[in-house]
C-alpha cells in the first residue's frame, strides 16, 4: 500500500522561534524544557512531544500557557511519533539547538529557525512520518557586496559579532 504525502504548515507567531526534531522517551519533554531554560533562563518556552506506543498521546511542557498549547497543536497536526515541537520566545535557534542536541534522546533535528515552516509528511498504514521540512522561501539570486554589509551590520546589531 503507497504512503500517502501530505504537507503540514506549522502556525506560529512571526516572533516565535521554532525546533523540530525526533526523540525516544516519555521523559523528553520535560528534558527539552529543562535544557532550554539551562541554556537560556527566562527563555518562555512550549514543547510537545508525540508518544510512539502506548496511549499514543503528545505529551506538553513549558512554561508559556500560550505557546505550549501550539507547540500541542502543532505536534497533533504531524502526529509522527516521536516527533517533538519547540516553540519558543526571547532566545534564538543558535542560542539553544546545542542543548536540544545534546538531550540522550534526541536523534534528529529537523529544523531550528523562525521562518515559516512546512513539513513533509508520510502517511502509511502503521504510522506517519517526517521526511523532510521546508524552511522558509526559495533563494532569489547571490549575495551582492550590499547584501553583505546589511547582513554583517544585522549581526553586529544583534551582538554575535563585535563592532
Amino acid at each position: 500500500m503507497p504512503a500517502d504525502i501530505k504537507q503540514i504548515s506549522i502556525d506560529k507567531a512571526p516572533d516565535v522561534q521554532l525546533i523540530v526534531g525526533h526523540a525516544g522517551f516519555i521523559k523528553t519533554p520535560e528534558d527539552l524544557y529543562e535544557a532550554l531554560i539551562n541554556a537560556v533562563p527566562g527563555i518562555e518556552a512550549g514543547i510537545a512531544f508525540v508518544e510512539a506506543s502506548g496511549p499514543c498521546l503528545v505529551r506538553t511542557e513549558g512554561n508559556s500557557k500560550e505557546l505550549e498549547e501550539q507547540a500541542g497543536k502543532a505536534a497533533l497536526s504531524i502526529a509522527a511519533g516521536h516527533t517533538f515541537v519547540i516553540l519558543f520566545r526571547k532566545a534564538y535557534p543558535i542560542n539553544v539547538k546545542e542543548s536540544v542536541a545534546k538531550v540522550p534522546e534526541v536523534s534528529t533535528i529537523y529544523c531550528a529557525t523562525a521562518n515559516p515552516v512546512q513539513l513533509i509528511v508520510a502517511d502509511t498504514h502503521d504510522g506517519r512520518a517526517i521526511l523532510g521540512v521546508v524552511d522558509g522561501s526559495t533563494a532569489k539570486g547571490l549575495e551582492g557586496e550590499e547584501d553583505k554589509r546589511v547582513r554583517r551590520d544585522f549581526l553586529r546589531k544583534l551582538g554575535y559579532k563585535l563592532g
